[in-house]
C-alpha cells in the first residue's frame, strides 16, 4: 500500500518499479498501481498531441518531464471529489467532482 501521489489517498502499490532509476523508485514509492494506470492513458494524450517520436532522446526527456510534474508538479493532485474508476459510486471513468 502507498498513499498515493497522484490520487491522495492510500492504495494498492505497484508489484516493482515502472522502470530503472532514481525516478522510477520515486514512483514506485509514491504511487499507486491506479495512479500509475492514469499517467498511461495520459502519456498516450502527451505522445498524439505533440507527435512525439520517442526514438527522438529529446522527446524521451519531454515525456520524463511530462511524468515527473503529473505526479510531483504543483498540481499533481487529482481534482478534490475525484474518485478512482472502479470505487463504489464513482459514477464511471472517474473525471472531475460530482455536480451538485
Amino acid at each position: 500500500m502507498v498513499n498515493c501521489a497522484k490520487i491522495g489517498r492510500e492504495l494498492p502499490g505497484m508489484d516493482a518499479p515502472p522502470f530503472p532509476g532514481e525516478l522510477g523508485d520515486r514512483i514506485y514509492e509514491n504511487v499507486s498501481q491506479q495512479g500509475w494506470e492514469l499517467w498511461k492513458e495520459h502519456q498516450v494524450l502527451i505522445i498524439n498531441h505533440y507527435g512525439l517520436v520517442l526514438a527522438d532522446p529529446k522527446a524521451r526527456q519531454f515525456l520524463m518531464e511530462q511524468l515527473e510534474e503529473f505526479f510531483f508538479g504543483a498540481d499533481a493532485q487529482m481534482p478534490e471529489g475525484w474518485t478512482p474508476e472502479g470505487t463504489p459510486g464513482a459514477g464511471g471513468k472517474g473525471g472531475g467532482p460530482s455536480q451538485k
